[in-house]
């Protein structure tokens, strides 16, 4: 799970604003702090985190890349469910800004890699990592096919995402 001292050191310790969270899906005690650097205009960037001022849990983190016009965000699993019943109950169309929808990351590291590039101005890498898990024996054979094709097993995974998502497209 993402921490605060996550979100300070991503930041620099540079906090630019700090507000009470409204919607009630966090509970009470939800608040949100930002760092940014210059709004849309600026070609700048926005990381945002919201967290629980009692017991510190981070409820999400998002990044908002004004340079390249994307958003990415990540929500604290336990709470995903009450969010989106949130959005719905509120009829909010969940879009970072006009026209720009959110780019939901489930993968920790994603959110954090991605988030500290862009405070930096750097290039990164805009395709969204996926947490796979398989049994010892999975992975043998897996690994086994990916040496087989002479490709890494990273790779492997990526092309039977890519053809598991075809598939579903077009059925």
């Amino acid at each position: 799970m993402i921490t605060i001292k996550d979100f300070m050191e991503l930041v620099e310790y540079r906090i630019t604003d700090t507000s009470d969270y409204l919607w009630n899906c966090y509970g009470p005690d939800a608040r949100s702090m930002d760092s940014w650097n210059g709004g849309h205009e600026d070609n700048g960037y926005t990381i945002s985190m919201v967290f629980d001022t009692v017991n510190q849990t981070v409820y999400e983190l998002s990044a908002y890349d004004y340079v390249r016009d994307r958003a990415y965000r990540w929500i604290n699993p336990d709470y995903l469910t009450a969010f989106k019943d949130e959005c719905k109950s509120r009829n909010v169309e969940d879009l970072a800004w006009e026209g720009v929808p959110y780019i939901e990351l489930d993968v920790v590291e994603d959110i954090l890699e991605k988030a500290s590039a862009i405070v930096a101005g750097e290039d990164y890498d805009t395709r969204v990592m996926v947490s796979v898990e398989f049994s010892d024996s999975e992975l043998l054979t897996y690994m086994t096919l990916a040496h087989e094709q002479d490709i890494t097993f990273n790779q492997l995974v990526e092309m039977a995402l890519r053809s598991a998502i075809a598939n579903h497209r077009n059925s």
